[in-house]
């Protein structure tokens, strides 16, 4: 068993991703979620510690940060980050913490034709997934990288960190898309039909790619105002394709490429607007 830890999971897309593809390869396998609320998931994690049939855990809001102190070991992208999206529960009764929202935001870009290398990037949003992206972005050999939140001082300790550690040129800005090569948003902002924009549109140049990780509603009102401006569009599902596949990795599964996660039917779903970099 393979349980999806969160609180709320309305809008989790993981159980309706994973099942098919276990069921596709005859894999003795299900994943099931399990809304769990902040404050329990210490004695959620204690009690969970007895199930020999749990094989590992999705970590979903708000647990990505509070699991960090509940693991056993972190694999190095955790240690980066300082959040969990995956632990792998292992026969020993060891639980190791791994994330991949960072590496899954770069693997879906780079399966759409759109590389980060050498680019002019504005992120927005410095929480846990902004974290991981940000980390993953420079690392993937950004040119510059302007992080952006609310919180300007929680985007300041981002960007110092990401530049210490990786050598990208990051520093903190303003939310403003004019001159980036990529804006990607990882902020909630979108969910909600009533939420602001995460930048202005009016600001946005032709050509831009505008990668919103929101999985709904498709396409985000993001994503229809860049449209109109003519820029590139990505919505989150190859980050999230990206993400589920490099956690079956971890978890011990075979799936080498996104074709592996393809529908069983044989379609394909193409997520971008264009597949030109």
């Amino acid at each position: 068993m393979y349980g999806l830890v969160g609180h709320p999971l309305v809008a989790a897309k993981s159980p309706e991703l994973f099942n098919p593809l276990f069921m596709a390869r005859g894999a003795d396998a299900v994943c099931v979620p399990l809304q769990v609320q902040a404050n329990d998931l210490p004695s959620f994690v204690t009690g969970a510690r007895v199930l020999n049939n749990l094989a590992g855990l999705l970590v979903t809001m708000p647990h990505k940060q509070s699991m960090l102190a509940l693991v056993d070991e972190l694999h190095p992208t955790a240690r980066q980050v300082g959040a969990i999206n995956v632990v792998r529960c292992g026969s020993d009764g060891r639980w190791i913490g791994a994330i991949f929202d960072g590496l899954g935001c770069v693997l879906g870009m780079q399966w759409e034709g759109y590389d980060p290398a050498n680019k002019s990037i504005l992120l927005m949003g410095a929480g846990g997934a902004g974290r991981a992206i940000a980390f993953a972005i420079a690392s993937a050999g950004a040119r510059s990288l302007t992080v952006c939140d609310a919180d300007l001082q929680r985007a300041q300790r981002l960007a110092e960190s990401v530049a210490s550690e990786t050598g990208c040129a990051t520093r903190a800005g303003p939310p403003d898309p004019h001159g980036h090569d990529i804006v990607i948003n990882a902020t909630p902002l979108g969910m909600s039909a009533h939420d602001p924009m995460p930048v202005d549109p009016e600001r946005l140049e032709p050509g831009t790619l505008v990668v919103d990780i929101i999985n709904s509603p498709n396409p985000t009102a993001l994503c229809a105002a860049a449209r109109q401006r003519g820029c590139r569009t990505q919505d989150g599902g190859p980050m999230h394709r990206a993400q589920a596949l490099l956690a079956l990795r971890f978890l011990g599964f075979d799936y080498q490429d996104d074709i592996d996660l393809a529908p069983s039917d044989g379609s394909h779903t193409h997520y971008a607007e264009s597949k030109s970099s």
